[in-house]
């Protein structure tokens, strides 16, 4: 799933720090969600009962729990559970040929139920500055916590991701991007990254989309859009130069393209977009 399309809805967010001395009336919790929730273990005891298995809370843990997921959580009453907890609903939108799309039902998250984090420092920091900012109810609290969720996901997927078997293909994604961005004014071919790589270009074309969630030509066919919007709005290249300036030697395949990922011709985001006195 490309977090890049998903627009996030907060319920509300709750917690239990260190010197929080509030106690629980109930030792067992017992519920089904009709929403997501994210819960991050700081510190304390208890288990927590999730697809038929029963896990011990630890501090670094992280607990992802999907709508209509039975659960129960079990609290020690001498040292409570310490945790950071965020409620959230989401939808998928998409922006194609000038036109919004709105699934009406969304794939998963794609996370484990049980995930234990380690060297979670930045994970924490922005939990914390989430549920902080939630909690302080200041003007556009709202939109600050969604923005800090979709930092904490991407927190969470880079610290899953250097834990992860495949660390040494993502270092490899990673120096594919930044050759495609050395290189956005030339065509770049797949067996000339996967020689950059040393890897097959199946394996390569394969691991670049469950990466990033595009194939390696919409990729780097988005980034070459992305710049020729610069380019346009600073008015002084023609379109046929654009296209030649990001090597495109046909100006009208270069248009298709940028129509179809902007929804508009190239022409015609430069008039709704360029003024000329």
């Amino acid at each position: 799933m490309n977090i890049n399309n998903l627009f996030f809805y907060i319920h509300y967010c709750n917690s239990r720090k260190f010197n929080d001395t509030r106690k629980y009336t109930n030792k067992k919790i017992v519920r089904t969600l009709q929403h997501h929730e994210l819960i991050f273990v700081t510190g304390g005891k208890g288990s927590i009962s999730i697809e038929k298995k029963k896990v011990p809370f630890k501090e670094g843990m992280l607990f992802y729990i999907c709508p209509d997921v039975p659960h129960s959580i079990e609290i020690d009453s001498e040292d409570p559970l310490c945790f950071l907890a965020v409620h959230f609903s989401y939808t998928h939108v998409e922006f194609n040929d000038g036109k919004w799309a709105v699934r009406e039902k969304s794939e998963m998250l794609k996370l484990h139920a049980i995930q234990e984090l380690k060297d979670y420092y930045q994970v924490d920091e922005l939990f914390n500055k989430l549920v902080d900012s939630w909690n302080a109810k200041l003007p556009g609290y709202e939109f600050m916590a969604k923005t800090l969720l979709q930092q904490l996901f991407i927190a969470i997927h880079q610290n899953i991701k250097k834990q992860n078997q495949n660390y040494s293909t993502s270092l490899k994604i990673e120096k594919v991007i930044q050759y495609m961005q050395q290189n956005i004014n030339h065509r770049v071919t797949l067996a000339e990254l996967s020689d950059l790589v040393q890897l097959s270009s199946t394996y390569l074309s394969r691991a670049f989309k469950e990466i990033t969630g595009y194939s390696i030509i919409e990729f780097f066919n988005k980034m070459k859009m992305d710049k020729a919007k610069e380019m346009i709005l600073e008015g002084d290249k023609k379109i046929k130069e654009v296209a030649q300036t990001l090597g495109f030697t046909d100006e009208f395949y270069f248009s298709r393209i940028f129509k179809r990922i902007q929804g508009l011709s190239p022409s015609e985001f430069y008039s709704k977009n360029v003024h000329v006195v």
